[in-house]
């Protein structure tokens, strides 16, 4: 009778196994090359590999419980100009670009281009990973603001303390661009144009991912997320 059980087991092993691969399968989201190629995402300017680069961190975070919203994943890609609308938020489950706008970098991190990035408190640099977005709030000087908590040690764990968030400012617009020649720089948070403020931070609150992305060798090297 034992042994008839055992038998009956084993043949069974591989149907539950075949029936986890095909759920993991018909999941929208691991289509991810598709997705890039549906939004026509290089056509703004995203390149394929950040954004898989992106989606395979979200992944880890995702499986991992610390997400809350995993359908949607923001991309501020600071190897772009700060001329270029480089902040992409991306519905995934539904494959639409719900924003692409402009987004700031921080003062001691560079002028059009972002080349430095640091988690030391006072630096007025960026710091770049994977953030996990909060709860809005509304700051005395910042206005309506949201809440993003760092995720990857050594990188951006500090951005809490560093009260590194998201919020809008005057020198995040075209306007400022054609007067300048450039986008103005924060004091290391990702910072949006006024108009498009409160709608992203509706839209991305609440646990979803924020990937902040440059091509730095050691945060490619030593991501624990993207390695």
């Amino acid at each position: 009778m034992k042994k008839s059980i055992i038998y009956l087991l084993f043949l069974l092993i591989p149907i539950v196994n075949n029936a986890r691969i095909a759920n993991y399968d018909s999941n929208p989201m691991n289509n991810n090359e598709d997705i890039y190629s549906i939004l026509k995402l290089n056509e703004s300017g995203l390149s394929k590999e950040i954004f898989l680069l992106a989606i395979k961190g979200m992944n880890k975070l995702s499986i991992s419980g610390k997400l809350k919203n995993p359908g949607i994943v923001s991309i501020a890609d600071y190897s772009q100009s700060s001329m270029n609308k480089r902040l992409y938020v991306i519905d995934l489950i539904n494959k639409k670009i719900l924003f692409n706008t402009y987004v700031a970098h921080g003062r001691n991190t560079g002028d059009e281009f972002a080349k430095h990035f640091s988690n030391v408190e006072g630096s007025y640099k960026s710091s770049l990973g994977f953030y996990i977005t909060e709860n809005p709030v509304f700051g005395s000087h910042t206005g309506y603001s949201l809440l993003i908590k760092g995720v990857e040690k050594g990188f951006n764990d500090n951005a809490v303390k560093r009260a590194i968030i998201i919020h809008s400012a005057d020198y995040a617009t075209e306007k400022f661009i054609k007067k300048y020649g450039r986008l103005g720089r924060s004091y290391g948070c990702p910072v949006l144009p006024p108009e498009l403020n409160k709608s992203i931070i509706e839209t991305i609150q609440g646990g979803s991912c924020l990937f902040i992305y440059n091509p730095d060798h050691a945060y490619l090297c030593k991501s624990l997320l993207l390695n």
